[in-house]
């Protein structure tokens, strides 16, 4: 696969469990492209924020069952990456908040 980093990184994700994670272990959240691997996550990783990736884990998410009036949707399945960066290094998704 021949992707480019914003496409492989959808977006973060920036919730409070992931900022704890982010704080005490140097991990970051991310949605990332369902076909993408390890590799092309670390690699976009890298290339986006400059820093050093020492390991990825990816979860394979279920989309929720919702209702809509008197029918029942799926939201869509999705994949989450927690990527673990070199101690000392740091990613700032909002600096100016």
């Amino acid at each position: 696969m021949n992707k480019k980093a914003y496409e492989i990184l959808k977006r973060p994700l920036i919730t409070e469990k992931s900022t704890t994670e982010k704080e005490k272990n140097n991990r970051l959240l991310f949605e990332v492209d369902r076909r993408a691997n390890k590799i092309e996550i670390k690699a976009a990783v890298e290339q986006m924020f400059k820093v050093n990736v020492l390991d990825v884990t990816t979860m394979n998410m279920r989309g929720k069952k919702k209702r809509v009036g008197r029918f029942f949707t799926k939201r869509s399945d999705w994949k989450k990456a927690m990527v673990t960066i070199k101690p000392g290094q740091r990613v700032e998704f909002f600096e100016g908040v």
